[in-house]
């Protein structure tokens, strides 16, 4: 095994230990990074959220012009709470080729092939810069990446592409639908269900919003986009969790249901939001009114992920060709930051070691083979700029 997987390995390890689950500080984990990177002479830069407690960290390579290469990934991972690991998720287990820990596959190990590349890039006379690109809070909705490309744009050069190393076993992705992750909740009024009209059932009122949204989503069905690579080839709608009320012999005072948009890149999902909103609140909270005035229907929107636009990644998609060799470009239903840069106007591709299928799963893992392949990856991405 070369010394250059094996100090990757180890950089896996660290990675791994820092616990940092969606929404918690990243201090811990950008600390050691930093530390890395000015160990081998890079400086780094962080972009901080309104809190202080997290942040996105940027470096560059080479020299600080336009043009180059952006290598993002994010430092986030999911909860393991109920899940049923073998080992313990935040201590690198090594196991033949595999190593298991939470995020070692999404994406951990993008990240530990990254800074393991900075001694080689380091020895390289680049023409063009490499910049690192570390960002917060992607599982649950991105939450880093308008920082960090509000930081980016107060710079003096402007980065040509933009690789986002989520595990996609080294295929090039092109695009992938947005994803609008919202709240409705719904205020009615609780009386004995043997005089119902005394109340307002909250639950009545959801199932006819969730109708609306369905109405929608079957609109959208109506109509796909024809020669689309994205199956299915429309945007898609999604109620997915609901709970309300407090017993079957009372209506419902309350009650609160998740759901989702999956907008095709350049499609407008707002309009969609909009028409859902305009009936929630125009006829449903307006009759509701008239029977409560307390009553109200609310929707908050915890993340509004751009889509990643595939019209638009062609430069991204022949760079990583002409180095791999490969010559197809593909879709996915999952989404990424990658939707960020391509709504700022980066050509943006999504390409990583190891398989999104085992992401999120107790004994999630890399294998060790596949961590060579992305750093024989990102050798060849520094040599292309020299």
């Amino acid at each position: 095994m070369s010394s250059d997987l094996e100090n990757t390995i180890a950089i896996l390890e660290r990675l791994v230990g820092f616990p940092t689950v969606s929404g918690g500080p990243t201090h811990d984990i950008l600390n050691y990074v930093q530390e890395y990177l000015s160990g081998h002479c890079v400086t780094s830069h962080l972009s901080f959220d309104e809190t202080g407690e997290k942040a996105n960290l940027f470096a560059t390579i080479g020299p600080e012009i336009d043009g180059g290469v952006v290598l993002n990934g994010h430092t986030d991972v999911v909860p393991v709470e109920g899940q049923a690991w073998s080992s313990d998720p935040f201590v690198l287990r090594r196991e033949g080729g595999r190593l298991y820990g939470r995020g070692s596959v999404d994406m951990k190990g993008f990240l530990a092939c990254v800074l393991g590349s900075v001694p080689g890039w380091k020895s390289l006379d680049l023409a063009r810069p490499l910049h690192i690109a570390f960002s917060y809070d992607e599982e649950t909705g991105g939450y880093g990446l308008p920082v960090l490309l509000e930081d980016m744009a107060g710079r003096t050069y402007r980065p040509s592409i933009v690789i986002v190393g989520e595990p996609t076993e080294m295929n090039i992705i092109s695009g992938h639908k947005g994803g609008f992750e919202l709240t409705t909740d719904i205020t009615g009024l609780e009386t004995h269900s043997s005089i119902p009209s005394a109340g307002l059932n909250a639950i009545h009122y959801a199932a006819r919003l969730v109708t609306k949204i369905e109405n929608v989503a079957d609109d959208f069905a109506s109509r796909p986009h024809e020669g689309s690579p994205f199956d299915p080839p429309y945007a898609t709608l999604n109620v997915g969790t609901i709970k309300g009320g407090t017993m079957r012999n009372a209506t419902a005072g309350y009650c609160s249901f998740d759901w989702e948009l999956r907008p095709m890149p350049g499609e407008d999902g707002s309009a969609a939001l909009e028409e859902i909103e305009q009936y929630a609140k125009q006829v449903l909270e307006t009759e509701m009114r008239e029977h409560y005035p307390q009553a109200r229907i609310e929707t908050k929107a915890s993340a509004l992920v751009p889509a990643l636009d595939n019209r638009t990644a062609h430069e991204a998609v022949a760079f990583v060709c002409e180095i791999t060799g490969l010559n197809s470009e593909g879709v996915v239903s999952f989404g990424t930051d990658g939707g960020y840069f391509s709504d700022a106007g980066f050509p943006t591709v999504v390409f990583g070691p190891g398989s999104i299928s085992r992401a999120h799963k107790p004994d999630e893992y890399i294998e060790t083979s596949e961590l060579a392949e992305g750093l024989a990856f990102l050798r060849k991405v520094g040599e292309r700029l020299t």
